[in-house]
């Protein structure tokens, strides 16, 4: 039955955020649990992945005979109420939460997005990742009649349509066994019809999926803290190559692609919670063993290690502890500051950084400081961190970064800079050190890295630093977050039909 999707808000928000952090990219959660309230462990399972999307939540609910949509624009906690999620019964649900990486900002391209099969069951998916191959996948929509008029402009539509498109004579479990192995990229699939939970996850396991078991069902999720928070407990990951369905009979596992792991080492780094677990690695217990291995490579003389919360902190008490520095905290966040839906003022643009961190100063005056942070991207955050530290009296500022320059843009699912904007780019060790104001500048090598995840180099994705793509990306006008911006009605080719006034780099590039 054709979903009933609602909208929480009004109106099309714009965000703002700092310059130079490395976007996040989407959370999915799915739970499969008859006689519970899914939609509430829906939001709670999105609640623990806040960190990786913070532009649209949605979640649908199945019930056995419809499926319901409700998603908008903003936080978990600003898109859902008790109200909402108490009208959300089923006992299958598909949650997500979104930062961009194909299409814009618009309640459209929010998640689950939804089609309906010819059949007349809907079905409903979010996805975690990025396409490569989306110009393909629009040739394909074109042949099997998907209909684009609807406002979406992401692959993860693209597919939910062509998964719709086929499944009236097979089965949504057949149509997607069929196109799962031509879709190029990285992607972890939630999604659902009425009745029956499915996942999967590329080829390459470039993002993270894991399997938990509730008392009376079944969850799958981006990262285990999410099967913490709702009291599900670990069984194993979603392997590389594999669908997995869930309904009444049970779970069963099918293999669409032999695996080739290449899991994304920037997880390591930023991406995902300390509190979670990847390749039954800690996520903590590698940060602070990334800045261990960074204070050998990188010593300084100095009185005091201070972390640039919150993705800074598990590298700086490993510094500490390596250097026999002593670790402390000379800088508070803002709690509650995460993405903000208002426009600044010039004044307070101008301020940058001290919205989100201010020094504390009797902590910092006087001392020589090692500031650990997780990455440098374009540079301002760091820039800006400098200047603020020496404005509260600092003697010395020791920037030490706990992943090798960032190089190369991501196309697997983080939002980067363009290569251009990119600081360690263009300069050396040395410019990047004047550029952002530094005394002195160290990065952990990615050998030491690539060590402190305790995974071998064969399993990883680590493009962002080496230029190393393991998934063959297509030329330049085939690939981009605007890629799918100017398709209007059915599908016509694998070039996407631009704006008036707009070239195909135009569209690659443009805000």
């Amino acid at each position: 039955m054709v979903a009933d999707q609602s909208v929480a808000g009004s109106g099309q928000l714009v965000s703002e955020e700092p310059e130079n952090d490395p976007r996040e990219e989407c959370g999915v959660f799915g739970v499969w649990a008859p006689g519970e309230e899914v939609a509430k462990l829906s939001y709670y399972g999105l609640y623990a992945l806040q960190h990786r999307g913070q532009e649209a939540a949605g979640i649908s609910v199945g019930d056995g005979s419809q499926v319901v949509v409700f998603k908008d624009l903003g936080l978990v906690s600003q898109v859902f109420d008790e109200q909402v999620l108490s009208s959300l019964r089923g006992h299958v649900a598909v949650g997500h939460c979104r930062y961009s990486t194909t299409g814009s900002t618009t309640w459209e391209n929010a998640q689950p997005t939804f089609r309906t099969t010819a059949a007349g069951s809907g079905l409903s998916l979010g996805h975690n990742g990025n396409l490569v191959n989306t110009a393909e996948l629009l040739e394909q929509a074109r042949e099997a009649g998907v209909d684009m008029r609807h406002g979406a402009t992401t692959d993860s539509d693209l597919v939910c349509g062509l998964i719709a498109a086929t499944a009236a004579d097979i089965g949504i479990e057949q149509a997607a066994m069929n196109l799962l192995p031509t879709l190029r990229g990285a992607f972890c699939l939630v999604f659902s019809d009425e009745s029956t939970l499915y996942a999967a996850r590329d080829p390459q396991g470039v993002r993270p999926l894991v399997l938990g078991r509730l008392e009376r069902g079944w969850v799958v999720a981006s990262e285990t803290a999410a099967l913490d928070i709702v009291g599900a407990s670990f069984v194993r990951e979603v392997e590389p190559g594999e669908l997995i369905a869930i309904d009444a009979d049970g779970l069963r596992s099918s293999r669409f692609a032999t695996p080739e792991p290449k899991g994304c080492l920037f997880e390591y780094v930023y991406l995902a919670r300390p509190d979670t677990s990847i390749a039954g690695r800690s996520v903590h217990a590698t940060r602070v063993e990334i800045g261990r291995r960074l204070a050998i490579e990188h010593p300084a003389e100095a009185d005091l290690v201070i972390p640039v919360p919150e993705s800074g902190t598990p590298a700086a008490i490993g510094y500490a502890q390596a250097s026999g520095i002593p670790y402390g905290s000379g800088l508070v966040k803002n709690a509650y500051v995460g993405r903000t839906f208002i426009q600044p003022s010039q004044t307070i643009r101008q301020l940058g950084i001290r919205l989100k961190l201010n020094p504390l100063r009797d902590v910092i005056r006087g001392k020589r400081l090692v500031v650990v942070d997780d990455s440098i991207v374009r540079g301002n955050t760091q820039r800006a961190l400098v200047r603020m530290l020496r404005e509260a009296g600092a003697l010395e500022v020791h920037v030490r970064i706990a992943s090798p320059p960032v190089k190369w843009p991501c196309f697997y699912g983080i939002d980067f800079a363009s290569r251009a904007e990119l600081i360690a780019n263009g300069l050396d060790m040395d410019g990047v050190r004047r550029s952002v104001g530094a005394d002195s500048l160290g990065y952990v090598s990615l050998e030491q890295l690539i060590a402190a995840s305790e995974q071998p180099k064969t399993r990883l994705c680590s493009a962002c630093f080496d230029g190393e793509y393991p998934i063959p990306l297509p030329e330049d006008a085939l690939i981009g977050k605007h890629l799918l911006e100017g398709v209007r009605g059915v599908a016509g080719s694998a070039a996407p039909v631009l704006p008036s006034g707009y070239g195909a780099e135009d569209a690659l590039r443009r805000p």
